[in-house]
């Protein structure tokens, strides 16, 4: 009885598969590095910034390409996806917008030895392709503090505000997997969001001599 019980289970495991039942799909991973288009110079008594973690908003914690459909509904496939966490991605391209900025004389993490004159906080809100609109869009909640003079005290609020992005997407993209030209649309969306960024930063702490 032994001998014929693995002819007995063939029948049942003919039914059953561990393997997905999709076809398969080479992984399509998209860089988010858009570049200030000037480095400018900054001025001696420029202050350093500390820029802290960037938070994820809900839904951008993965990594996939999220793409908003005419319904309403969020999709991402899985084989598009960001080469790391959008918010990590999104953190790093801020730090060197900000440095080419020449508004500050540096920009530091956390736990560095230079002390800040200011911190900025923020978050990532949304980086969503979508189609049906025909666009791309960005958007970050942005905090600002100015650190105390001497080494007590609080640091004080200088402005609280959202910075916000888009760019065009051509036409005819799958909601559903849109691809490479989403990525890039996503970049330049992201790009005009960091614009706006700045502009605020200026206008909330006036550029020193």
């Amino acid at each position: 009885m032994t001998a014929r019980r693995p002819l007995l289970l063939l029948p049942l495991l003919t039914g059953c598969s561990v393997l997905p039942n999709r076809p398969y799909q080479e992984t399509q991973r998209f860089a988010l590095a858009p570049e200030r288009p000037r480095r400018a110079t900054p001025a001696a008594r420029a202050p350093v910034l500390l820029v802290r973690s960037l938070r994820a908003g809900p839904g951008l914690e993965g990594r996939g390409l999220r793409s908003l459909g005419a319904d309403g509904e969020v999709s991402s496939a899985y084989w598009q996806e960001w080469i790391a966490p959008p918010a990590d991605l999104v953190e790093e391209a801020l730090r060197r917008w900000l440095l080419a900025s020449g508004r500050f004389s540096a920009i530091t993490l956390p736990g560095s030895r230079l002390r800040p004159d200011l911190v900025l906080e923020g978050e990532l809100l949304r980086l969503q392709a979508e189609p049906a609109a025909g666009r791309a869009r960005a958007a970050l909640s942005v905090l600002l503090l100015a650190e105390p003079q001497t080494g007590s005290g609080e640091a004080r609020i200088l402005g609280q505000f959202l910075a916000e992005g888009s760019a065009p997407l051509p036409a005819g993209l799958d909601v559903r997997a849109p691809g490479p030209e989403a990525a890039a649309a996503l970049s330049a969306a992201l790009a005009a969001a960091l614009g706006e960024l700045e502009r605020r930063l200026a206008a909330l702490v006036p550029a020193r001599r």
